[in-house]
């Protein structure tokens, strides 16, 4: 429904103004022991995870799928385990974007494909994450690849060598309305202004109707998953502003934080949210949520 100011709201999303996006933000990944007591209250079991998270975010992107395609009777507990509007991002397995280098002679992409097609209304975007050895020189696998997916998924590829980032490859991204992942990582220039600089342009002309962003942090130093070990106010300030440049263009935005961005990715995420004008859930109210589900 809509509020006095102007201000839409749909599901568990929310809407900048009446012409924006839907936002969804959430993290990579939910099953982290470390989060029990900074953000999963204490007593909670790994079971539990997954449906206390979807107490406090609306999404989430699956880093499991990367190691191989889940199960069915996974997939659908998923799908179980969460509340309606709920959103799965998954990444594309490793078989398919790393060994087979997207050629897919397998078959194991329809087979990814019409697994996750279990979560119906629940499967978000489809993450394709590709290695920095995968250089413009195997464009033709790429435009295999695009030409090999199905037309009702979403798909958001990551590009992980900066030769990618040409207006050809934007245009074919486009024209088969695939979203181009915005993301921090190490492949990226470090020089702070310089690499959101690069994201801000980018968000300005995004190549699908929605978009998606990953934030990575600068390396993998970050282990202790308990807190948030690393300021990165500023680098949120700059990439609300890409998140306000992507909601005036696209109609759902993506974003997921990981644990290494920070340190903590649940505070980060709320941050996140907060910035963008979603109402972000204090980790103490989830243990109040918990009692009265248990106690229902």
């Amino acid at each position: 429904m809509k509020g006095s100011t102007g201000l839409t709201y749909g599901g568990r999303g929310f809407r900048l103004n009446v012409m924006s996006a839907e936002i969804h933000i959430g993290t990579q990944g939910w099953n982290y022991d470390a989060w029990v007591g900074p953000f999963y209250p204490v007593g909670t079991r790994p079971p539990e995870f997954l449906t206390v998270y979807a107490r406090a975010f609306d999404s989430v992107e699956v880093d499991s799928t990367f190691y191989a395609t889940p199960a069915a009777t996974t997939v659908r507990s998923w799908a179980d385990r969460t509340p309606k509007g709920f959103i799965f991002s998954l990444k594309l397995p490793q078989e398919i974007t790393h060994e087979q280098r997207l050629r897919d002679v397998t078959g194991a992409s329809e087979i990814f494909f019409e697994r996750v097609r279990e979560l119906g209304d629940k499967l978000g975007p489809i993450l394709v994450q590709l290695g920095p050895d995968f250089q413009p020189g195997e464009l033709p696998a790429l435009v295999d690849f695009i030409g090999r997916v199905p037309k009702d998924l979403r798909i958001a590829i990551e590009f992980r060598h900066r030769g990618w980032i040409s207006d050809g490859v934007l245009a074919l991204l486009r024209e088969h309305n695939i979203a181009l992942v915005l993301c921090d990582g190490r492949w990226i220039p470090r020089k702070l202004m310089l690499s959101l600089k690069l994201m801000l342009s980018l968000a300005a002309r995004p190549t699908a109707d929605f978009g998606y962003i990953r934030w990575m942090g600068p390396n993998r130093d970050l282990v202790d998953y308990t807190r948030v070990q690393v300021d990165r106010s500023r680098e949120v300030d700059q990439w609300t502003d890409a998140i306000q440049e992507l909601a005036e263009k696209v109609s759902h935005v993506y974003g997921y934080v990981a644990n290494t961005f920070s340190g903590h990715s649940p505070a980060t995420a709320r941050e996140i949210q907060d910035r963008v004008g979603l109402s972000p859930v204090d980790p103490e109210l989830l243990g109040e949520q918990m009692s009265l589900f248990l106690h229902r």
